[in-house]
């Protein structure tokens, strides 16, 4: 009788043994056969169910942006401010906890910047909106229970945008010395202006 391979759970599978290769080597360097022997596969048995190395980060963001978000989900519940959610949500580009997640996204951040195809695209697109509707979210909720201004709501996407703005300058440059720091400062005078004065 033959074997049924669930080929959806052994994606996944392949991928995650890989993860700690892709953290500590990145993907330039890697080839096709340290990937197989780390995930205890043949070489052509990753060309079954990966087309190339990208691949193989997308699906590992994807698994991992999809733990990220069950985890951050719990810790914005536990906050008692809409500044505390914020924060919250922007420790993902600084903190320890993140680290794996955050180098596999600056892989991913470094595939879309050099290969702008429709699937790189609808990819960054769909991750992009899923967590700004979530950001946006948790200002709309500030505005509607009177902890910040009406005119909040049209700064959303620029704090957004910004905060990823920071994560990658401070990737790219010598400019940003501690995120952490210059994010929750970013944050704390962003709120100085926005938040209802009891």
């Amino acid at each position: 009788m033959a074997i049924i391979v669930d080929k959806v759970q052994k994606r996944k599978d392949i991928a995650l043994a890989c993860k700690n290769l892709f953290v500590s080597k990145g993907l330039n360097t890697l080839t096709i056969a340290e990937i197989a022997k780390t995930a205890g596969v043949g070489k052509g048995t990753i060309y079954e169910y990966f087309k190339n190395k990208e691949e193989i980060v997308f699906e590992l963001v994807n698994i991992l942006m999809m733990e990220h978000s069950k985890k951050l989900q719990a810790t914005l519940k536990e906050q008692n401010s809409i500044k505390n959610m914020i924060k919250k949500f922007s420790e993902f580009f600084y903190t320890d906890e993140n680290y794996e997640l955050r180098a596999l996204y600056r892989e991913f951040i470094s595939i879309t910047l050099a290969d702008q195809n429709k699937e790189i695209l609808a990819f960054q697109t769909e991750c992009f909106n899923n967590y700004y509707r979530w950001f946006e979210e948790i200002f709309k909720r500030g505005v509607e229970e009177g902890e910040l201004v009406p005119q909040t709501l049209g700064l959303v996407k620029g704090v957004f945008v910004t905060t990823e703005g920071m994560f990658i300058a401070s990737l790219t440059t010598n400019s940003i010395e501690n995120l952490g720091k210059d994010l929750n400062e970013f944050i704390d005078s962003l709120f100085e202006l926005i938040e209802v004065k009891k």
